[in-house]
C-alpha cells in the first residue's frame, strides 16, 4: 500500500530522531507498479510491485555522508542512519553544502487519480486483447509495454522543512511491424488519469504506419523542410526546460553562454512565438510542488516570445551570484503565442519535404550549441505539393536545437500535447525550414 503524509510524516520524524550530524535531510518513498507486455500479437507478462524506501543525507562539520535502505523497520533506519554519519566522518567536506531548508509550504499539484493507483486487471487486459485483434485483422505484428504507477513519497530536514506529494501516470505504447519486416510504426501517449489514455488511438496510429509506411523509396540526405510529429519533438525537447542551467551558461559551456561569464538573459534566441515554461498546476501536466533543492515550485518561464527569460539557479550557485534561486522547473511545456496549426494545415502548406514521426538513439555531440546527433524511425514520409507522396528510408541528422528553433526557421507550431516518456511533457507538433540529414539508415 502506497504511504498516507500522516505515516510518512512519522517516518521521517522517526529517522530524524536517530540524526546526530550537525543537519541532514531525509526521505520515504512508496510506489505502486502495475505492467502488461506484449509482443508477437500476444500477451507476454504481467505483473504488480509494491515497494517501500528510505533515505538520509548528513553533514558533520560540513561533510556530507548518504545512505538508504528498503526495510522500513526501526532497527534498520537506525543502522541507516549509522552508516551515513559514518560515511561523514570520513569523507571530505562538502564545498558546495548549504543548511537544509527550514519550514516552506508547498501547493499541491493534484496529480493523483485513484483508477489510476488502481486499474481494472480485467479492463486492460480487454484493451490490449483489442489492440491484439486489430493487429492480427490489419496483418501486422504488434507488441508493447502497458505500465500504470503510484508513488506516494515525503522529505523532511533537520531544520523543520516536510514535504509529502502523491501521483500517478499510465502510459502505452505499441509497436507494428509489417511480416516481412520492411516496415514499422509506433506510437505512445500517457496521462495520469487512466480514463483520459485513449488506447484504441494509440494502437490505430502505430499499425496505420506500418501500413504506409511499406515500400519505401531512397531519397538522398541533406537540408529539407521537416513536420515534427508530437513524439519527434518529444525526443528531441522533452526535457529543454531542464537544460538551462545558470552555471553552465556563466562558465562557458551553455548555448545560452557569452564571453566573459556573461549570458544571452534578455536576447532573443528563438523565434518569436515560442513559449518554453514550467507549471506545475498545469491541468494536463501536473507536477511536483517542490522543485530543485527543495523550493517551492512555482509556474516559470524560461523563453517568453523567443526570450531567454531565466536561467536555472540551484541554491548553491544562486548564493555564490548573490541571486535568488529559480523556484523550478519542474516539467516542460512548450507553446506558441500565436495561431497554432494542426499536422494536417502543415502538411498542405509545404511543397517538399519529410513528415517525422519520430527519432531515436540520439546523443549529445556539442553542450555549446545543444546540439545532438540520431536516428529517424517507424515512419518517414516525403511531402510534394501538399500531400504526403510516399515513404522513405530512414536517415541520421546531426541538428542544433538553437538553429532549428531559431527565428526564420520555424514556420508553424501546432497545439500542444501531453507527449513523451515517464511523466511526459506537454509539446506541439512543428513545422521547421531546415533541418540536417547527414546519411541514410538501413534502419527500420
Amino acid at each position: 500500500m502506497l504511504l498516507t503524509e500522516k505515516e510518512a510524516k512519522e517516518i521521517t520524524d522517526k529517522i530524524l530522531s536517530y540524526v546526530k550530524a550537525d543537519d541532514a535531510q531525509v526521505g520515504v518513498s512508496s510506489e505502486k507498479t502495475s505492467h502488461l507486455r506484449f509482443a508477437g500479437n500476444a500477451f507476454l507478462t504481467s505483473g504488480n510491485t509494491v515497494e517501500r524506501g528510505a533515505n538520509v543525507t548528513v553533514w558533520i562539520k560540513g561533510k556530507r555522508g548518504a545512505s538508504s535502505t528498503t526495510d522500513l523497520g526501526d532497527e534498520s533506519l537506525k543502522a541507516m542512519v549509522e552508516q551515513a554519519e559514518q560515511v561523514a566522518e570520513i569523507s571530505p567536506v562538502d564545498r558546495e553544502y548549504l543548511p537544509t531548508l527550514s519550514a516552506q509550504t508547498y501547493k499541491p499539484s493534484n496529480g493523483y487519480v485513484e483508477a489510476t493507483a488502481n486499474l481494472s486487471l480485467t479492463n486492460r487486459a480487454k484493451q490490449i486483447g483489442d489492440i491484439l485483434k486489430e493487429s492480427a485483422k490489419e496483418k501486422v505484428i504488434s507488441g508493447g509495454f502497458h505500465q500504470a504507477r503510484a508513488i506516494a513519497e515525503a522529505f523532511a530536514t533537520k531544520n523543520k522543512n516536510f514535504g509529502f506529494e502523491k501521483r500517478t501516470v499510465v502510459g502505452l505504447s505499441v509497436t507494428a511491424r509489417m511480416p516481412d519486416g520492411t516496415s514499422s510504426g509506433y506510437f505512445a501517449r500517457n496521462h495520469f488519469d487512466i480514463n483520459r489514455l485513449d488506447t484504441a488511438r494509440i494502437a490505430k496510429e502505430s499499425i496505420r504506419k506500418a501500413i504506409e509506411g511499406r515500400n519505401t523509396k531512397t531519397v538522398e540526405p541533406g537540408i529539407y523542410t521537416v513536420i515534427l510529429e508530437p513524439q519527434a519533438v518529444a525526443d528531441l525537447l522533452g526535457g529543454l526546460a531542464f537544460q538551462f542551467n545558470a552555471r553552465s551558461a556563466e562558465e562557458g559551456r551553455s548555448p545560452y553562454s557569452l564571453s566573459g561569464g556573461k549570458t544571452k538573459l534578455g536576447q532573443k534566441i528563438f523565434d518569436e512565438r515560442i513559449n518554453i515554461y514550467s507549471d506545475p498546476w498545469n491541468a494536463e501536466l501536473p507536477a511536483s510542488p517542490s522543485a530543485q533543492g527543495g523550493i517551492p515550485a512555482e509556474k516559470i518561464y524560461l523563453i517568453k516570445n523567443g526570450v531567454l527569460e531565466n536561467l536555472i539557479y540551484n541554491r548553491f550557485w544562486a548564493k555564490q551570484k548573490n541571486v535568488a534561486p529559480t523556484p523550478g522547473p519542474v516539467n516542460t511545456i512548450m507553446e506558441s503565442s500565436g495561431k497554432s496549426a494542426s499536422v494536417e494545415e502543415m502538411l498542405a502548406s509545404t511543397e517538399k519535404g519529410l513528415l517525422i514521426s519520430r527519432f531515436w538513439y540520439i546523443r549529445a555531440t556539442d553542450p555549446r550549441t545543444a546540439s545532438s546527433t540520431g536516428l529517424t524511425r517507424d515512419g518517414v514520409w516525403f511531402i510534394e505539393k501538399g500531400k504526403i507522396a510516399y515513404p522513405v528510408r530512414n536517415f541520421r541528422f546531426n541538428q542544433s536545437i538553437i538553429q532549428m528553433l531559431a527565428q526564420g526557421n520555424v514556420e508553424m507550431i501546432g497545439k500542444p500535447e501531453r507527449v513523451g516518456d515517464g511523466n511526459g511533457s506537454l509539446l506541439p507538433a512543428l513545422k521547421l525550414k531546415a533541418f540536417n540529414f547527414t546519411s541514410a539508415s538501413d534502419a527500420v
